[in-house]
């Protein structure tokens, strides 16, 4: 049986410390001098271990419960807890980028104003440290940094690209002459942001077209595969290719997710999408036809095969929409440009739309640290969507944002 809140206040020292089970491993240990201690008790590699979680009341039930999935995320993918831990603490004790930035900013910023302080730190906070925040900077390489502004160049924000570049190329600087660092790998990147703006996938990004395009998918007189596959589109703004070759295996109605295996991704690791009440009720019409197949959107030709990759398109043209005005990748621009004026975190977006991390224990750590809140901005972007669909009164972004 689940612990309660009450249960955890009110349980009192005995003359033998005693444990207080919550399920999965996870119990409070209650000491003879009253102390309370979350601890998980686990396998890895066959071994037992115990991983201590932290204290009550510091950590509330809600709060131990959270670091309990973290726990199991980083087991899930062969990392164990507690070396992940030590191994995060040696990071930031001998020299992670941001320990190093954090340490930078303080002493360059004594000359400059407030507001370029604050500013400063933002732009490390949101693009820099979410990437290479907790990696040793001396093992930092110009492919890490080039992948930073990759990302920020493909939202078309190049002038920030070229003073995060600068700001990047400061810390190490500072960390050569600290003898943190032997090199500075944002030094090769210097020139080579392009002054002309990135071109982007084309998408409807506009709340009241948004539910104009919505619209029309829901009239589509075309094959049901097809339909079903634009209506799941928006809800779930994977990859084109990804959501072609969605298996019914991948998925689980029980936790609402759906599992992308790596080996289908454009970066090699598996992907979660959470699932909201609408895509599951999408899923469940479409289970009513292809459930017995391998496919959840199978080709016409051959169910052993998936549907065509130009069958979206194709849809799309069929409804009036040009090419440069909207493509099947464009659900991704439609959701990542409305989800960030909705007020969600970049990192909680960047990781859903599966821009993912290529340090495997900094990525898996993420993958559990924002799972929970990947669940509710997605039920939230779907409800938003409905919204549009309906024409009504359209609500500004920044005011829609009601949970997180």
């Amino acid at each position: 049986m689940k612990l309660t809140d009450t249960q955890i206040k009110n349980a009192k020292p005995r003359s033998k410390q005693y444990k207080l089970t919550d399920g999965q491993g996870m119990y409070l240990l209650i000491k003879t001098n009253g102390s309370k201690l979350w601890r998980l008790e686990y396998s890895f590699h066959k071994k037992r271990n115990t991983h201590a979680i932290g204290s009550y009341p510091s950590i509330k039930l809600k709060d131990a419960r959270k670091r309990l999935a973290e726990a199991k995320e980083l087991l899930a993918h062969d990392i164990d807890p507690n070396s992940h831990r030590k191994e995060k603490k040696d990071i930031d004790e001998n020299g992670s980028f941001k320990a190093v930035a954090m340490i930078w900013l303080e002493e360059k910023s004594s000359d400059w104003a407030p507001v370029t302080k604050d500013r400063t730190y933002r732009r490390l906070e949101k693009d820099i440290f979410p990437w290479i925040g907790d990696q040793p900077i001396k093992d930092i390489k110009p492919s890490g940094i080039r992948q930073i502004l990759d990302r920020i160049q493909n939202r078309g924000a190049l002038d920030i690209a070229k003073r995060v570049l600068q700001t990047c190329g400061q810390v190490f600087d500072h960390a050569i002459i600290n003898g943190k660092a032997e090199y500075n790998p944002a030094a090769p990147l210097k020139g080579k942001i392009p002054s002309k703006r990135v071109k982007h996938h084309a998408s409807i990004t506009e709340p009241k077209k948004i539910g104009e395009l919505l619209r029309a998918i829901d009239s589509l007189d075309s094959k049901f595969t097809t339909k079903f596959a634009l209506q799941l589109a928006p809800l779930v703004f994977v990859r084109p290719g990804e959501l072609r070759q969605a298996e019914w295996s991948e998925f689980n109605r029980a936790t609402k997710e759906w599992h992308i295996p790596a080996e289908k991704m454009k970066m090699p690791s598996p992907h979660i999408v959470p699932l909201s009440s609408q895509a599951l009720t999408i899923l469940s019409e479409i289970h009513a036809l292809t459930g017995n197949e391998k496919y959840v959107f199978p080709s016409i030709r051959s169910h052993s095969r998936p549907m065509s990759e130009n069958t979206v398109n194709a849809a799309l043209r069929r409804l009036g929409y040009t090419k440069e005005e909207m493509t099947g990748h464009g659900f991704r621009t439609m959701a990542s440009t409305n989800l960030n004026e909705m007020g969600w975190k970049p990192d909680v977006i960047e990781k859903q739309l599966a821009h993912e991390e290529r340090n495997k224990i900094r990525g898996a750590y993420n993958r559990a640290e924002y799972l929970n809140e990947r669940h509710t901005m997605m039920q939230e972007w779907a409800d938003y969507l409905d919204n549009l669909k309906k024409d009504t009164e359209v609500m500004p972004l920044n005011q829609w944002k009601k949970t997180a």
